[in-house]
């Protein structure tokens, strides 16, 4: 893996995603969030009667704070951080809700949202006799997660979830997308297993850019109203053309507080 391979991807990703690659490419700690999407094409469960939408600031209540994560930083998004639903354009219709969550903005109309950047920190141990390749791509070993969370009235926080498994499955060949103008590449989403809430599905995302491949993580899971979706880079994976693993130490924290 050469460093230019990870300086390319590195800044094509902070095109991609400004939500994603903050720490790579600067940002602030104000917050900021977008508007707008799809509405659920299938029906999901049904959601009791009893589960009303969490209020802002009930949301933040729940929300990541630092030290909730284990060897992750805990911020509070801020707009150089976030994309607007509206900035988020996929060539085809069907494929806008996902290409809004995988971007970290607002699918459809929650009642209130907010969002955190979660980033792991670098692993400090040095292995003897590793090369300056293996060095170099161990500095860059870290995984950033933007984590946001939306509460919905009725049945939306169901219908969003549904919408994001249809939508999936009909892309799951890749299709084109601009955000905030940048043209943008997906090549191909494959469904993960993963558990948590009411219900949860997972993807592996494959971007490209200039002939370069790298993965991004999906998450989203539904606990009552609420759903919370999960966004990750590795810049070392994305560098290497490699996979990495989902962020399950933040997922599993994340819905504990939703629980």
């Amino acid at each position: 893996m050469r460093p230019t391979v990870i300086r390319r991807t590195a800044l094509a990703a902070c095109a991609a995603s400004l939500a994603l690659v903050a720490t790579a490419c600067g940002g602030t700690d104000s917050g900021g969030a977008g508007a707008d999407g799809a509405k659920a094409e299938e029906s999901a469960p049904a959601q009791p009667a009893a589960v009303k939408a969490l209020t802002a600031a009930e949301l933040e209540k729940a929300a990541l704070v630092q030290g909730d994560v284990k060897g992750h930083k805990i911020s509070k998004a801020g707009k150089a951080d976030t994309v607007a639903a509206a900035d988020v354009t996929a060539a085809d219709k069907a494929c806008d809700s996902f290409a809004d969550a995988l971007m970290g903005a607002q699918v459809g109309k929650p009642s209130a949202a907010n969002q955190r950047k979660v980033v792991s920190e670098p692993k400090k141990e040095k292995k003897d006799g590793a090369n300056a390749e293996e060095a170099f791509k161990a500095a860059f070993d870290i995984t950033t997660t933007m984590t946001s969370l939306s509460s919905y009235d009725g049945k939306g926080a169901q219908d969003t979830v549904a919408a994001l498994r249809t939508a999936a499955t009909q892309c799951s060949g890749g299709f084109d997308f601009t955000v905030a103008g940048e043209k943008q590449k997906i090549v191909k989403i494959e469904e993960e297993k993963v558990s948590g809430g009411e219900e949860a599905v997972a993807w592996t995302v494959v971007l490209e850019q200039d002939g370069e491949k790298g993965p991004l993580k999906l998450v989203v899971a539904r606990q009552g109203a609420t759903v919370a979706s999960f966004t990750s880079l590795n810049l070392a994976a994305s560098g290497a053309g490699e996979d990495f693993g989902l962020p399950t130490a933040v997922v599993d924290a994340q819905l504990a507080k939703l629980a």
